[in-house]
């Protein structure tokens, strides 16, 4: 490994470079969000002098851990100092590349730029810039407080890229070239961002992977920032809230959506329409942003890596009329002698996330956008087509421990061809606007089908394979 610098609008900083990609790690985009600028809009960073070590990560934002037994990307005593991101180069001398900006998935709750599934080498090395950051998750980025402006994890989105508007040609890059793309939670902060009017003119495209149905209106976030309260012994206000250390507001956070039980979704940190950055669910977004390029997509079996109710017993016509797709007739004919647990997964799976994102697709198809839809049909050995499968065949990561959970391990041996394929279309839409498949059209809703041995299809409707 070589180091090598490179001159910001804030000042220097050196990173490394080896196997034909730079990389520069903690790159302030804003302020930390401490002290006075606690739950407030992010503000630029103030410039250093010298040159500033960028060979690692910045902190994390304040979250839980993902899983009992994980331990979670940030701890007590981490502190807020955590809005960086990193850079992955393959030309840092370079002019006019294309730039990818990553948004990372988690439920607006947990989540890390420093996660290994994300780094970026790879996928810098097929000719592309990729930009990953950090952004306030929770209650930190998205509770809703009186007098204080809403969807703050939105608007560090956007001060990120801000910061790829004005930096990023110091890394090869083309500010005028840029799609961003994002998973799950990532995945409808791209879609409200290319609505957004904060965000119109720092992105040309976008890719959406696993849109969720994820917004609260102001009356329930306003009821999730009481209960937050309530448990944390303070006032519910900007300043009372400001006073608890980041522990003490993720505690009661979690005791809220543990209290909560089958209504947690309800408590649980999301986007809150404010009319500014988000006026209704994605697909309003969606229908809002023609001017935008989109490939949006979902994984055949997302109910499989997501957390959901036990259904154990429960009758399958009951499920289908609670999750608001009517009927179960249509999955029991379309998966004929299917047990009930199949059927549930693919209920929860189209209702979770699969009809999210068609609604995406076809709203910014009938505005005249450019849509292309995909499906994840790839199945792993233990989890199947889950949630966040495709993950590590975007970024060719097929080695870390997010990855070894979905893929096995070691890998299967279609791993690495199936991942180029995969990521020559996501670069390709960087660069050109096209990702090698025909267009959807709601008169012709052509999807591909990511398998073994990849096709094109006609996207369906609930229940239908």
């Amino acid at each position: 490994m070589a180091n090598i610098e490179v001159t910001t609008r804030r000042g220097r900083v050196r990173g490394t470079r080896g196997d034909g990609v730079a990389s520069f790690k903690g790159i302030p985009f804003a302020a930390a969000p401490e002290g006075p600028l606690r739950f407030l809009p992010p503000v630029p960073p103030p410039p250093w002098d010298g040159v500033r070590d960028a060979t690692a990560f910045g902190t994390a934002p304040p979250q839980p851990a993902p899983a009992p037994g994980v331990p979670a990307a940030w701890r007590p005593g981490d502190g807020l100092d955590c809005l960086t991101l990193n850079v992955w180069t393959p030309d840092p001398g370079g002019a006019g590349l294309p730039v990818m900006v990553w948004v990372y998935g988690g439920r607006w709750t947990i989540g890390a730029s420093s996660m290994p599934q994300y780094d970026a080498a790879r996928l810098a090395a097929s000719g592309v810039v990729v930009v990953t950051f950090d952004y306030r998750l929770g209650f930190e980025g998205f509770g809703h407080l009186d007098g204080v402006p809403d969807n703050r994890g939105l608007r560090d989105q956007v001060a990120a890229l801000e910061w790829v508007r004005d930096d990023v040609a110091a890394f090869g890059g083309d500010p005028g070239d840029v799609t961003v793309f994002g998973q799950s939670a990532g995945a409808a902060s791209v879609v409200f961002l290319a609505a957004a009017p904060a965000a119109r003119g720092l992105f040309r495209r976008a890719i959406a992977q696993s849109v969720p149905d994820g917004c609260h209106e102001q009356d329930r976030a306003r009821a999730a920032t009481l209960a937050v309260a309530d448990a944390a012994g303070a006032p519910a206000t900007l300043e009372g809230l400001a006073a608890l250390p980041p522990q003490a507001l993720l505690a009661a956070q979690q005791a809220v959506l543990a209290a909560a039980g089958p209504a947690a979704p309800a408590f649980t940190p999301a986007p809150v329409v404010d009319g500014d950055l988000v006026t209704g669910p994605p697909w309003t977004a969606a229908a809002a942003a023609p001017g935008v390029d989109l490939v949006c997509g979902h994984t055949a079996e997302e109910a499989r890596g997501m957390p959901g109710p036990d259904l154990t017993g429960a009758d399958p016509d009951t499920v289908a009329a609670a999750l608001g797709l009517g009927s179960a007739a249509p999955y029991r004919a379309a998966h004929p002698g299917a047990p009930d647990a199949e059927l549930f997964t693919l209920m929860l799976s189209d209702a979770l996330v699969r009809l999210p994102t068609l609604r995406v697709a076809e709203a910014h198809a009938r505005a005249g956008g450019r849509t292309w839809l995909y499906e994840f049909a790839w199945r792993g050995p233990s989890l199947g087509a889950c949630h966040g499968v495709d993950v590590p065949f975007v970024f060719g990561a097929p080695s870390t421990r997010y990855a070894a959970r979905l893929l096995g391990s070691p890998p299967p041996a279609g791993f690495e061809e199936l991942s180029g394929l995969v990521r020559a279309a996501w670069t390709g839409f960087a660069a050109t606007g096209d990702p090698g498949w025909p267009a959807f059209r709601p008169d012709r809703p052509a999807v591909r089908v990511w398998d073994d041995v990849p096709s094109v299809a006609c996207a369906g409707r609930p229940g239908t394979a």
